[in-house]
């Protein structure tokens, strides 16, 4: 008889696209209730499969603002390893890949509300971006580089988009 090792689950790695979206020096955050706490995420969420970073963060946008807005750039690619970062190495950890874009909103910036929002989610603000680093933004490794938006260009664009 043959005995079978169990397997590790499979890796669990989620894409997600994300929007820093810029107007009047002040960036479009959602609010939201998360783990028993008042915080303030980017919008944007998961890439579909099939679809295009840049496709999935004007898409999600609108869902969770109600916003249109054209893609600028790709700003920065931020990975997420939960094991990496206190939660349990068990397998079901979770990991993340999320490339962040800074939009244009090309709509009215102040006609706001999604049709498809987050659970978390509990409203939107436009936060200027010199109160930033002291808003309680997550990850909080963005606080500083977005709030450097203001007076720093952002970074050639490095996003090549779906090419063969």
């Amino acid at each position: 008889m043959t005995s079978t090792v169990p397997q590790p689950p499979a890796p669990n790695i989620r894409t997600a696209a994300k929007a820093v979206i810029l107007h009047e020096g002040r960036v479009l955050l959602m609010r939201a209730r998360w783990r028993d706490q008042e915080c303030y995420f980017l919008p944007g969420g998961g890439q579909h499969p099939g679809e295009s970073f840049d496709d999935a963060v004007r898409r999600e946008v609108h869902e969770e603002t109600g916003l249109t807005v054209a893609v600028d750039r790709l700003l920065w690619l931020r990975e997420y390893i939960g094991a990496h970062h206190g939660e349990p190495a068990d397998g079901s950890e979770s990991h993340r890949i999320e490339a962040i874009f800074l939009c244009v909103p090309t709509g009215d910036p102040h006609r706001l509300g999604g049709h498809s929002q987050d659970d978390t989610q509990t409203g939107l603000e436009w936060v200027p971006l010199r109160n930033l680093p002291s808003t309680p933004l997550l990850p909080q490794a963005l606080r500083q580089p977005i709030a450097d938006l203001s007076h720093t260009p952002p970074p050639p664009d490095a996003y090549l988009g779906d090419v063969a």
